[in-house]
């Protein structure tokens, strides 16, 4: 055989080789599109909705606090998430240690697609809160809804494990 047909042969053997390789490999499927700031708040929220232990702790609101936890409510309904969220700002310079402000600005971050601040301040919020029930469930309902974003699977199960610790089922009585 000559130089000049082993050349002209050697492209034609490549590309048959790496067509025989593309045949055994299939192109992976498309990840599945990431949920909306909106779907994972909604999410957060029904977890909170429909946890129902036995222990549930409501804080008592100051009435300053409780006046800018109001405006914040009334800008997240009308979409003005930054509004909402300087509202919860100035209301935990009022009281920083308070759980579920700190879970409120989390969902807002959540909204303003600031994911590491939303799972900073959701850990915060779990570990100054009562760590069961619905306040609990939210805060690991954020962690998940943030991970599976990221598509951190990994992390997605170990936060719905302790998502699952937040439940503290009440006493059977027959």
């Amino acid at each position: 055989m000559s130089v000049y047909r082993i050349r002209r042969l050697l492209p034609v053997a490549a590309a048959a080789l790496l067509a025989g390789c593309m045949a055994d490999n299939p192109p992976a499927p498309p990840a599945p599109p990431l949920p909306s700031p909106q779907a994972m708040v909604n999410a957060i929220r029904a977890a909170g909705a429909s946890e129902r232990s036995v222990i549930d702790v409501s804080p008592l609101r100051e009435p300053g606090v409780a006046s800018l936890q109001d405006a914040a409510q009334a800008d997240e309904r009308t979409g003005n998430y930054r509004g909402a969220a300087t509202m919860l700002d100035q209301a935990l310079r009022l009281s920083p240690e308070s759980p579920d402000l700190l879970q409120d600005r989390a969902e807002l971050a959540v909204r303003l697609q600031d994911f590491p601040e939303a799972e900073k301040l959701a850990q915060k919020s779990w570990s100054l809160g009562p760590k069961l029930g619905p306040l609990c469930a939210r805060n690991w309902q954020t962690v998940v809804e943030i991970r599976l974003h990221a598509r951190d699977t990994a992390g997605a199960a170990s936060a719905r494990q302790q998502l699952q610790a937040c439940h503290k089922p009440g006493i059977n009585r027959f």
